[in-house]
């Protein structure tokens, strides 16, 4: 054990990693009246808050959202699965677009109609959208709340020098730790669970995020740029819950609303990521830091990421402009700034063309059409029949 302490301490906290010239870990010691100076080891609550904060993902998804998304009218499209081909089952496993595939005795219009009518029936469902949206935006609009009303009698809140008054010799209040934990540890449990939520169009920009998000905080806490960390963290959460509020109220068809949420989205973003964040937050670590102390690693690495972030702010800004000239010259807003890369159907594609496939085709075209009509047929009647349980079941606590 002491042979391990000695190696972090020689190869990880070395002081010129994380202290400005002319400061030593001995300096940093505070008194209980002082306050508490920000170390490595108070991160070890991290894992197994990530765990409850998967497990209070799963409860809230389970008893709040779904229950939520019936109230709000989501409505989930039903897709019919094709008639089983095994070779063409292996294939898609290891790529869904039927490029270079062993036509099995079929034509390659059936070929290609089979692979898109499987792509849709593995399509994520409105509701596990909503879902997955509802959380976040609960956890975003949780975290804006209390990261203002953490800040607002701050003066670095302000007046952004005072994050360096006294650096690096600063002592953390405690609704800042755990602001910082609860930031730290939801984004770790995104990280996580990326491989099994809806897979978007910028997901490496999403995993790259994350992960700059991750890193930013931890080593922020470290280096204990606590205040300034604190300062991004608001910053980022202002636009976020408007963005997730706007998502739920488009997988529940309010579109009028989604549209003016939108506007108030991409206004909050906007300024908030292409003006506040690098003319207060970027200008204060990289200008006005150096009145105060000397730049050492910390400083140059912090900012490196504070800058990958900047990058992933003008890319969505510049998607975020597209859906604003798509909106300006037809009048609604298509998709989201992210947009699910597996919910977006097939049905825009070419519609299937008759050829001469025999009464093989045709056949399976009739019985494809059939069995659709069947599902719709037959999710109708449930829902009649649970409308007349509801009407029986109300008469007889009338009665």
């Amino acid at each position: 054990m002491d042979v391990m302490e000695a190696l972090l301490n020689e190869w990880l906290w070395r002081e010129e990693l994380w202290l400005p010239p002319g400061h030593h870990w001995e300096d940093m010691k505070m008194t209980e009246e002082e306050g508490h100076f920000p170390l490595p080891r108070d991160l070890i609550y991290t894992l197994p808050l990530v765990i409850t904060f998967i497990f209070l993902r799963y409860i809230f998804e389970r008893n709040i959202a779904i229950p939520l998304s019936r109230v709000l009218g989501v409505k989930d499209r039903i897709w019919i699965r094709p008639r089983s081909v095994p070779e063409l089952e292996a294939f898609y496993k290891q790529n869904s677009r039927p490029s270079q595939v062993d036509q099995c005795g079929l034509s390659q219009r059936r070929i290609q109609t089979w692979f898109r009518r499987r792509r849709n029936a593995d399509r994520p469902t409105n509701t596990k959208k909503f879902c997955e949206a509802s959380w976040r935006f609960v956890f975003y609009l949780v975290a804006f709340i209390t990261g203002i009303n953490s800040l607002i009698n701050t003066p670095w809140f302000w007046d952004q020098k005072e994050c360096w008054t006294g650096y690096p010799k600063q002592p953390v209040a405690k609704v800042h730790y755990w602001y910082y934990m609860l930031e730290l540890n939801f984004y770790l449990s995104l990280l996580l669970s990326l491989s099994v939520d809806v897979k978007r169009k910028d997901f490496k920009e999403q995993v790259v995020h994350h992960i700059a998000t991750i890193v930013l905080i931890s080593f922020s806490y470290c280096a204990n740029y606590v205040r300034v960390g604190t300062l991004v963290m608001v910053i980022h959460d202002s636009s976020d819950f408007i963005l997730e509020l706007g998502k739920m109220l488009k997988y529940a068809a309010w579109t009028r609303t989604c549209d003016v949420l939108f506007v108030v989205f991409a206004l909050v973003f906007l300024v908030t990521r292409l003006v506040v964040f690098p003319s207060r937050i970027i200008h204060t670590t990289l200008v006005a830091s150096r009145e105060f102390y000397e730049p050492f690693f910390g400083y140059y690495f912090f900012n490196a990421l504070l800058f990958v972030l900047q990058g992933l702010h003008i890319y969505w800004a510049y998607l975020i402009l597209c859906m604003i000239h798509r909106f300006v010259f037809k009048g609604k807003v298509e998709g989201d700034v992210r947009s699910d890369e597996e919910s977006e159907a097939d049905s825009n594609e070419e519609e299937e063309k008759p050829e001469e496939e025999g009464n093989d085709s045709s056949s399976e075209q009739r019985n494809d059409a059939v069995n659709s009509k069947l599902a719709s047929v037959t999710v109708l009647k449930q829902e009649t029949t649970n409308r007349r349980q509801k009407h029986r079941l109300d008469t007889l606590h009338r009665k």
